[in-house]
């Protein structure tokens, strides 16, 4: 058994929303190099949120990026430049699951 499958929900609801808090105050960390790192980002956070929750995609991603996705993008997302795009490539390739 998965010991992630015995985490109470209040704690595990109570980490996902300091794992968001904390990537609303990093703007820095653009999704690019999360993406580029992890193979995640705040859009893919938004869309599990709209699947669990049953959200559509813009109420979801207005709760994990605390403001309208347009005004996020225009305040603090930058150009990706052609090696963090190869980057997230290279990493959501090996998202397969």
């Amino acid at each position: 058994m998965d010991r992630l499958d015995t985490l109470d929900d209040a704690a595990a609801a109570a980490a996902f929303r300091r794992l968001v808090r904390h990537l609303r105050h990093r703007t820095d960390a653009q999704n690019v190099d999360l993406m580029g790192l992890a193979g995640f980002c705040r859009n893919c956070l938004s869309d599990w949120v709209g699947e669990a929750g049953g959200l559509d995609k813009d109420a979801a991603r207005e709760t994990i990026y605390g403001m309208p996705y347009d005004r996020w993008k225009a305040e603090h997302q930058a150009d990706a430049s052609p090696e963090q795009l190869a980057r997230m490539k290279e990493s959501v390739a090996r998202n397969a699951h």
